[in-house]
């Protein structure tokens, strides 16, 4: 938590503990592989799943979400199942939506598709667990 200030540090919280836990792995995993990591790697890693506290954590949801892919537009952002499924899709753009840092949102989104050599860094420390 040391590495996330203001309005970081409240996107944080206001994830659901699992994804906290995981994003703190994902940070670890990231530090290990690579002791030199800027903090804004760091800060992304903490971070880049806080686009899915837009929902309630919803172990089934998660599974069903995760299984097939719907090509869903992100907005208008819906409710129920229509609103799950843009949620796991777009979860980067909502995250990133919310953070400030150019570099942090730049990591955050793209980290299911990574362009620069942090985003793959990112990307391959989330893809271990």
């Amino acid at each position: 938590m040391a590495f996330l200030q203001g309005e970081e540090r409240a996107l944080y919280l206001s994830m659901d503990p699992r994804d906290r836990a995981h994003g703190v792995r994902v940070a670890r995993r990231l530090l290990k592989s690579y002791p030199e990591a800027p903090a804004f790697a760091i800060r992304a890693a903490l971070l880049h799943d806080a686009g899915k506290a837009l929902r309630p954590y919803r172990p089934l949801e998660r599974i069903l979400t995760g299984l097939y892919a719907l090509p869903v537009p992100p907005y208008p952002l819906r409710k129920g199942f229509f609103g799950a499924f843009q949620v796991r899709r777009h979860h980067p753009l909502y995250a990133a939506e919310r953070i400030q840092d150019p570099q942090v949102r730049a990591l955050v989104l793209e980290h299911h598709r990574p362009q620069s050599l942090w985003g793959k860094r990112l990307h391959q420390a989330d893809q271990e667990e």
